[in-house]
């Protein structure tokens, strides 16, 4: 399986036996835009192009339309993504440059500023996209489907975009945050408006989410675990409706409910 491999371990239980735990891959990967390091995120090694495309868009740095190329450049510790931008892009990151070291369990680590980090961001557009309580539940049920690396593995996240139609697309890591820029960076190349679906995620909703989310555009984000307190204040001034600790027959609605077909009413 790509992005995992078997190590050898001993079972200890009611005897001990030897054998092997496929484990996933944790790499660091550097990304690089017009020949300077931007940010060395520990990674899985799967889906980079789709992580750096995601990444520039989440992080406010380039749209997909203003990146000439990218190249994926294994080295000897570690692989490369060189991401080559448009001239406005590349003066736009030199106005606001930004340095992150991003362990798996934090997508802010490393930036140097407290107002970058706490960036507000505009709010999602208004779209007619409404998901009844029932489509809320199977799309945290269709969710399973979507995670092989995890099922080799239990120990990656996923990040995936729901529709009526079903999951158009899902991506694993051992980052969380590094799941959704993957998932935003393949939303790409997927002919489906961002704002008619929901992104469904298997970890906890951070901050550092909210922002991702809604550099997508897209107004549901469903969550199988709690959300902090303030991600749930920027999902409300993001426009963003947050479903959190979803299950097959049940969630919690923290934020514009509106978007739910039974609901009328708005939490604040």
């Amino acid at each position: 399986m790509h992005g995992a491999r078997p190590v050898p371990r001993l079972a200890f239980g009611p005897d001990i036996r030897a054998g092997e735990r496929v484990l996933p891959e944790e790499t660091a990967v550097a990304l690089s835009f017009n020949g300077s390091t931007q940010a060395v995120m520990m990674a899985t090694p799967d889906d980079l192009v789709d992580f750096a495309y995601g990444f520039a868009l989440s992080e406010g740095i380039a749209t997909p339309s203003e990146i000439l190329s990218v190249e994926v450049v294994p080295s000897a510790r570690g692989i490369d993504v060189q991401i080559w931008l448009q001239a406005q892009a590349e003066a736009r990151l030199s106005a606001r440059r930004r340095t992150m070291a991003g362990p798996v369990g934090c997508g802010l680590c490393g930036i140097d500023s407290i107002d970058q980090a706490l960036r507000d961001v505009a709010p999602v557009a208004h779209s007619a996209f409404r998901m009844t309580p029932a489509q809320v539940m199977a799309a945290v049920a269709a969710l399973p489907a979507s995670q092989p690396l995890h099922d080799a593995t239990r120990a990656a996240h996923c990040a995936a975009f729901w529709t009526p139609a079903g999951m158009l697309a899902a991506c694993e890591d051992v980052g969380r945050h590094n799941a959704l820029d993957k998932l935003i960076g393949r939303m790409r190349n997927i002919a489906h408006p961002t704002s008619e679906g929901a992104v469904v995620l298997t970890s906890r909703v951070s901050i550092d989410l909210v922002q991702k989310v809604a550099a997508l555009g897209t107004g549901i984000l469903i969550a199988v675990s709690a959300p902090t307190a303030d991600a749930v204040a920027l999902a409300d001034r993001a426009g963003i409706t947050l479903l959190a600790l979803a299950r097959p027959d049940r969630f919690e609605a923290y934020t514009h409910t509106d978007r739910l077909l039974t609901e009328q009413s708005h939490v604040h």
